[in-house]
């Protein structure tokens, strides 16, 4: 394999391993099968990362940040309204999981791994710490371009989009109904925008309780 700098080669672990979790699933996961799924000698893996614990920590910032991507991409689509483009965020994430199933089914899996290993037990809050954060980000946006508030507290807010979003993909991964899914998507927004305020309207209220 050609000569790359360690950043990059971790990232090309980070991959590797994601795929290897994706397919077979996390015990798996060894540092040997991972360096094989990456094409790399086994000591490239100690020149760019720690540990295997370290290297699945990485594998949740791939995921989330591929996520991430996937829903401010629906953003930029420019829905006519609220409520569209909510459904339309929601919706980028239930694509990616029927896209690739193994992926969803591999954080799950190292969710309820990391719950039952000393050396991962911060990483199931540091994940949803992640999830949180690209929530909050994502019901700001959203926010900004349609001029509304919301009437719960962010965090609140956060937790609730998450909530939904693992029920769904949960329901998904275990039926593989897509209609049902679509269903249930639908029922999330509405969930979700009922916690909208028009900002016009939160103005008017903070005037009159100040």
């Amino acid at each position: 394999m050609a000569r790359m700098p360690a950043t990059e080669r971790r990232v090309a672990l980070g991959q590797a391993a994601l795929r290897v979790i994706a397919r077979d699933g996390i015990h798996a996961a060894t540092t040997r099968a991972i360096v094989a799924e990456a094409g790399m000698p086994l000591a490239s893996f100690h020149y760019a990362v720690s540990s295997r614990e370290e290297l699945l920590r990485d594998v949740v910032d791939l995921v989330v940040a591929g996520e991430g991507a996937a829903a401010f991409n629906s953003l930029a689509l420019e829905a006519p309204d609220l409520r569209t483009a909510v459904r339309a965020v929601l919706g980028s994430y239930l694509d990616l999981v029927r896209a690739d199933p193994g992926r969803e089914q591999a954080m799950f899996e190292l969710t309820q791994h990391a719950l039952r290993s000393p050396a991962l037990a911060d990483l199931p809050a540091a994940q949803y710490a992640q999830y949180r954060h690209l929530a909050h980000q994502l019901v700001d946006a959203v926010g900004e371009r349609y001029s509304v508030s919301w009437d719960l507290e962010p965090d609140d807010l956060a937790g609730f989009v998450i909530a939904l979003s693992d029920g769904a993909t949960l329901s998904w991964l275990a039926t593989r109904d897509d209609d049902a899914a679509e269903r249930l998507l639908d029922l999330a927004t509405d969930a979700i925008v009922a916690h909208a305020i028009p900002i016009n309207r939160a103005i008017s209220k903070r005037q009159e309780n100040p």
